[in-house]
């Protein structure tokens, strides 16, 4: 893997916990570990795990309470989790996957089952957050878009009430008119220069922040090239 993702155990077998410490962090990842619920809500938050091996029976709050809990905040609801349970009931996987679980497996565990799950659940968690800031950049792009359109079409209609002023004032400027009057044509260009030059003004602010978001999101963001090689590596590495 490029970069040593991190991997949060939850279980209060010491056994297990322990024997998840040792072969993940053979195998590249960071690992840290907590006993029980409420021990593991707190160490998501100093943590920020990339994913949660996460067992369902526990003391203090079990498994589905705390995926509803991280589910339900913004700042954790899209680390993916790899549910552990003893109980191999049909019901129990559906409610798990209901809560937001993306994987679910059986103990006893084989750990190249458990191994391959959590790779493929890092694999796609990886695919969508490329896909959503993808889904970011063409958004931002349709929002500038109708911005442009919007800012277009008063940008016209300022102009062509500009042009109507200057002919205006053209058909008057020889003729034997008044001073309140020239005073008025000449108020009402300024007024049209002004109003158009403020539309300019911010369409190109529009633009200009459109061009910074744009580039934040292309820091996130993997070429096609490099995102094609992952997944080579990713499905080597499941057959390994």
């Amino acid at each position: 893997m490029n970069t040593r993702k991190k991997i949060l155990v939850v279980d209060d077998e010491e056994v297990n916990v322990e024997f998840f410490q040792v072969m993940l962090s053979k195998l590249g990842f960071t690992v840290e570990e907590a006993r029980d619920g409420m021990t593991a809500l707190e160490k998501v938050r100093k943590f920020h795990p990339d994913l949660i091996l996460l067992d369902n029976i526990m003391p203090r709050m079990s498994g589905w309470e705390v995926t509803k809990k991280l589910k339900e905040n913004p700042n954790y609801q899209n680390i993916p989790i790899v549910m552990l349970s003893a109980a191999d009931d049909i019901q129990d996987k559906i409610s798990g996957f209901d809560l937001g679980v993306d994987d679910y497996i059986t103990k006893p565990f084989n750990f190249s089952e458990v191994l391959a799950r959590i790779r493929a659940v890092l694999r796609n968690h990886e695919l969508f957050a490329q896909i959503a800031v993808r889904e970011s950049r063409l958004c931002l792009a349709e929002e500038l878009n109708r911005d442009m359109k919007q800012h277009l079409s008063t940008f016209i209609q300022h102009v062509d009430e500009l042009d109507s002023a200057i002919a205006a004032f053209s058909q008057n400027k020889n003729a034997a008119v008044n001073q309140d009057t020239l005073l008025k044509l000449t108020g009402i260009i300024t007024e049209k220069s002004q109003a158009v030059r403020k539309h300019i003004a911010g369409l190109d602010a529009r633009i200009e922040k459109t061009i910074l978001e744009w580039e934040d999101l292309k820091k996130n963001e993997v070429g096609l090239s490099v995102l094609e090689t992952q997944i080579r590596r990713f499905l080597q590495q499941e057959q390994e």
